[in-house]
């Protein structure tokens, strides 16, 4: 189904020892037609005071640290950590996300994709697995995007699969909340071939979400959403 792709994943995770072993056990168990799926896969413990990064190795990742906080931080360490790939695909390390729905990003990516977003309003949604002003944001993202770029996307979700030759040419930079939509919005810039695929959604299995649980998270995601896609129509 996905030819010779090597497959590398990145799961940036702060505090999920109860969810990040079965996330990376998951991910690893899943097999193609020449055997394991998934080539790499870097966990990058974004400061934990918890046991995330030790679980995270024992269930078989490759952990490397930042402890400055931010989801894009987290990511970039990540990936200047990968090894050779040809696809990146993007995994949140709280349950929130199928694991096997892997198969259908990456089979976007086989089929001429450049950036595959698995988009959770076009799948099925278990009641509270959004936050309503998750949702809401998501909804103001995209009315700005149209508005801007006039490309219609309905989500901005994290989870997510890009060819690493495209991930190289838009040259992320975000270090916080803005990182999803950063990466939307250069690759519709670069006219990329972008698709969107339905992912379902299911409430984490542990904790509390870390952008919709807490008002800080839903200020700081908010805030860093509208002006990432402020300053890329600005041209910074």
């Amino acid at each position: 189904m996905f030819g010779n792709l090597r497959v590398g994943v990145v799961i940036p995770a702060l505090d999920e020892e109860r969810n990040i072993g079965a996330v990376v056990s998951s991910l690893l168990a899943l097999e193609s037609g020449a055997g394991r799926l998934v080539d790499d896969l870097v966990v990058c413990d974004n400061g934990s005071t918890d046991a995330t990064a030790a679980v995270a190795q024992e269930a078989g990742a490759r952990v490397v640290a930042q402890a400055v906080p931010g989801y894009g931080i987290a990511c970039l360490t990540a990936l200047r950590a990968r090894r050779a790939v040809d696809v990146v695909l993007f995994v949140d390390g709280d349950q929130s996300c199928l694991v096997r729905q892997s198969e259908d990003l990456l089979a976007a990516i086989a089929a001429g994709a450049d950036l595959a977003i698995g988009s959770r309003v076009l799948g099925k949604m278990e009641r509270g697995s959004l936050s309503l002003p998750q949702r809401a944001g998501n909804r103001v993202a995209s009315l700005m995007i149209l508005a801007l770029w006039r490309h219609r996307i309905t989500d901005l979700g994290p989870f997510r699969a890009i060819r690493a030759e495209a991930l190289e040419q838009i040259d992320m930079r975000d270090k916080a909340y803005g990182w999803t939509v950063e990466m939307q919005v250069k690759a519709i810039r670069d006219g990329l071939r972008i698709v969107e695929v339905p992912v379902d959604s299911v409430r984490r299995k542990h904790g509390q979400s870390k952008v919709g649980g807490t008002l800080k998270g839903v200020v700081g995601a908010s805030i860093g959403i509208v002006s990432t896609i402020l300053k890329l129509r600005l041209g910074f």
